[in-house]
């Protein structure tokens, strides 16, 4: 028997060693518990693994699996920084914010400064606020 095919998608994008990815597959897990399929992309081996083992349903690294997969997803979530070229410590090419930027879904990204880039007029919520809002979110738009 076929299980039914999930109605949306979450496309969680994160680099480095994902830590704010895995904290945004594990929310995002508790939050949904059917009916929506997260997929995890990351900048690296490393980061996609991680959130695949905090809950993502399948995942894919690099530059071209960004650019490519992104735009399956009906929401895509992450930090500020996967919209900007050269940020997350140049993890973030000029072409994946390119290709996030134009993919048809929903942005919820977290602003996180960073180090090129500062954001004014924003409160200095902690992380796990700023996860639960993201959360909120979503389940506002699914």
């Amino acid at each position: 028997m076929k299980t039914k095919p999930p109605c949306k998608t979450i496309v969680v994008v994160d680099g480095m060693g994902g830590g704010i990815g895995i904290q945004l597959v594990s929310k995002l897990r508790e939050a949904f518990t059917q009916d929506v399929e997260i997929i995890a992309l990351g900048t690296n081996a490393v980061a996609v693994e991680r959130m695949v083992k905090a809950g993502a349903h399948r995942g894919a690294a690099g530059e071209n699996a960004i650019r490519n997969s992104v735009r399956l997803g009906d929401l895509i979530i992450g930090p500020i920084g996967i919209i900007v070229g050269n940020s997350m410590m140049g993890e973030i090419t000029r072409s994946m914010a390119e290709a996030i930027l134009a993919a048809p879904g929903e942005r919820i990204l977290l602003p996180l400064q960073n180090e090129h880039l500062t954001l004014a007029g924003l409160d200095g919520l902690p992380l796990a606020k700023m996860i639960e809002r993201a959360v909120e979110l979503a389940k506002e738009r699914i």
